[in-house]
């Protein structure tokens, strides 16, 4: 399934909420492509952009995720207060679901894995906490050549 229709079934409900690889093609979905936003929207959920080459280590990391998630106290917390913020959400309410996109997540891989090893936990954790919710939470891993282990492909 290509990466169109991949978000097309996911952003549909047919296709089960979870953390995926997200192999975006070339153009449109290119790094800094936000058209992934504006369909996610249309269709009810939230969407989040974690630009990845802004974090290169936990403390950029979690300011990343201060800016994304609009939550100040992120910046100079730990990865608990991320996955609070992460299974609470209340402040930015969605319609049919949340949907995370990290793109770059490899500069992070490259710089700090135990950092990406620990995020990759928070956003399961994350998941599982939304998934029997009316709105469930996705997150996608995009990648272009680059996979992470243990990581299932969306497309």
């Amino acid at each position: 399934m290509d990466a169109n229709r991949a978000l097309n079934e996911l952003l549909a409900g047919n296709l089960k909420p979870g953390v995926y690889q997200w192999r975006t093609p070339p153009a449109p979905g290119a790094i800094g492509d936000r058209s992934w936003v504006e369909r996610a929207e249309e269709a009810g959920w939230r969407g989040f952009h974690l630009d990845g080459r802004r974090a290169r280590g936990k403390d950029a990391f979690l300011r990343l995720c201060a800016d994304v998630f609009e939550v100040p106290a992120l910046a100079g917390g730990d990865w608990d207060d991320l996955a609070g913020c992460l299974e609470d959400l209340s402040w930015t309410p969605a319609k049919n679901g949340y949907l995370v996109l990290f793109e770059s997540w490899a500069e992070l891989a490259d710089a700090d894995q135990k950092s990406l090893r620990v995020v990759l936990d928070v956003f399961g954790a994350a998941v599982k906490a939304w998934r029997d919710t009316p709105t469930p939470m996705t997150v996608l891993m995009s990648s272009v050549g680059v996979e992470v282990a243990g990581v299932p492909r969306l497309a």
